[in-house]
């Protein structure tokens, strides 16, 4: 039996066996699945400016600069790997247009309040996204034989595992009042409904649509959300939403292990195969 590696913090892109890459295993649904998660990475910097000001206490800017630090890392890595598997990538003119294209709001603004309330409503919103990224890099691993991606993936699963419970620790540290379970359940689905906004939406447009094809091919959220929609459940398997489900409970303050939960975990994982059954049957119609 082979035991699985172990990914510490603190590794680099010269960590990564860069010379076992085999084109032959890179997978063209996934390259661009792969794509469009390292444009997401790399815009990392846009969230510490903005976690910096809802959390202005300078003794906690270091840990946000550390873990945007590593967030980019990721977004540059994945695009190295890109760019290997598809050598028309070019993963710094695919960042310009996703960054010149995706400004929300509080990104440029200068108020300290979380877009999600407080504090601590900021934190369980991180511990979805920590959830979200932790379990999809985890089925990536799982999905893809190409040795380099399975490494990128692996490496990229335990740091999300990490930014999770930093985010978590933080979560529990805060001395505002604690919030109602229905406030922490509407801020965490609201969170998870936000997979289907413009930036996952444009950032797999901006990945797959070449600069020179921009005119023709005009950006369309609907048939980009749904590319993404479809390629994800390609890489998820139910035990990875039942992992994220049982993640978010926690951070909400709900039994992991409850009968709400897994009911929440089943529901979600249905809900998902049934909406890329619908994609499916409507690109075959």
């Amino acid at each position: 039996m082979t035991s699985e590696p172990v990914y510490r913090q603190g590794w680099s892109p010269d960590d990564i066996a860069w010379d076992k890459f085999d084109r032959s295993k890179a997978e063209p649904w996934l390259v661009d699945a792969i794509k469009s998660a390292a444009l997401v990475e790399y815009n990392a910097p846009d969230y510490v400016g903005y976690l910096k000001r809802v959390f202005p206490d300078p003794s906690f800017h270091p840990v946000i600069e550390q873990w945007g630090r590593e967030e980019s890392q990721h977004g540059l890595v994945l695009g190295r790997w890109a760019e290997m598997a598809d050598p028309s990538f070019d993963l710094e003119d695919a960042f310009a247009r996703f960054r010149a294209g995706y400004r929300p709001a509080h990104f440029d603004g200068s108020d300290e309040t979380s877009v999600r309330g407080s504090k601590r409503g900021e934190m369980i919103a991180r511990c979805v996204v920590e959830s979200g990224t932790s379990s999809y890099y985890t089925a990536i691993k799982e999905a893809t034989a190409e040795p380099v991606l399975q490494e990128i993936a692996g490496r990229i699963a335990a740091d999300e595992y990490r930014h999770y419970k930093l985010f978590y620790e933080t979560l529990q540290t805060q001395d505002e009042a604690d919030l109602p379970l229905w406030r922490k359940i509407v801020i965490a689905v609201g969170r998870a409904a936000e997979s289907d906004d413009d930036e996952i939406a444009f950032s797999r447009y901006c990945a797959t649509v070449p600069a020179s094809e921009v005119t023709a091919r005009p950006y369309s959220r609907t048939a980009c959300s749904r590319a993404v929609t479809t390629t994800t459940l390609r890489i998820y398997r139910r035990r990875h939403i039942e992992k994220l489900t049982r993640m978010i409970a926690k951070a909400i303050g709900a039994d992991p292990q409850g009968w709400p939960v897994k009911l929440a975990g089943a529901g979600l994982w249905r809900m998902l195969t049934v909406r890329a059954g619908l994609i499916r049957a409507t690109a075959a119609a």
